[in-house]
């Protein structure tokens, strides 16, 4: 690596433009997410229900189903439920 006008050089500028291009991409992403979830909102929808909809989708079916066991001791222990 030490080699800063040959390959190496060129070897680590490919990587640095590599993760820029996935930034700015990474970018563009939360931009155009934020943008459907103001014309979610706009259309009557409550924004926060669905970023949990969102959320529990990623989950598989057994791990929902643990954190809804866990939510649901914990507010009984709380008198909530």
């Amino acid at each position: 690596m030490a080699d800063t006008g040959g390959l190496a050089a060129d070897r680590l500028k490919s990587f640095v433009e590599r993760i820029e291009r996935l930034e700015e991409e990474k970018k563009n992403l939360i931009t155009d997410t934020r943008e459907v979830y103001a014309e979610a909102k706009s259309s009557g929808f409550d924004t926060k229900t669905i970023r949990k909809v969102v959320a529990l989708r990623k989950l598989d079916q057994s791990e929902r189903q643990e954190q809804e066991a866990l939510l649901d001791t914990y507010l009984r222990a709380l008198g909530e439920s």
